[in-house]
């Protein structure tokens, strides 16, 4: 639950933003000049957050407010520039349309493909990396410190 509130934290705060940031231009811009306005600023803050933030502090807005960190598998450490920018594609690429392959396969009735095939566990990831809570990483690595 913590995570999906995490992601709805992202994206609102990403939506917020670039919403403020384009008020003062919609009266006087057109249909796609909006889109532009909205599809720039969108993207931009999508990857400072996602990428560019979590590379340097652990996580992205909406993870930092819930306490979740990503974290390189196997070895619970920080995430490389390029794994978090796959992630980042990644996430605008196939994420959205889960729903449509859920619903596409539902409809067509049973035999076709399970649900589970396009609902991801939560805990997959493309990249090898994974979201934990703050509070199980900081006493791993306490623990993993006392093994030594």
């Amino acid at each position: 639950m913590r995570r999906y509130l995490a992601v709805g934290l992202d994206c609102y705060l990403c939506l917020v933003t670039c919403g403020l940031l384009a008020r003062p231009h919609v009266d006087t811009a057109g249909v796609s000049e909006i889109v532009g306005l909205l599809l720039g600023p969108t993207l931009a803050f999508s990857f400072l957050n996602q990428v560019v933030l979590t590379a340097i502090a652990g996580g992205g807005a909406g993870k930092l407010i819930m306490g979740i960190r990503v974290i390189r598998l196997p070895d619970a450490g920080r995430p490389g520039s390029w794994q978090l920018v796959r992630r980042w594609l990644y996430g605008l690429c196939r994420l959205p349309l889960q729903p449509w392959y859920a619903l596409r396969s539902f409809l067509a009735g049973p035999g076709v493909l399970p649900l589970s095939a396009f609902w991801s566990s939560g805990y997959d990831d493309p990249v090898g990396l994974r979201q934990v809570r703050h509070s199980d990483l900081t006493t791993h690595r306490s623990a993993a410190a006392d093994h030594r």
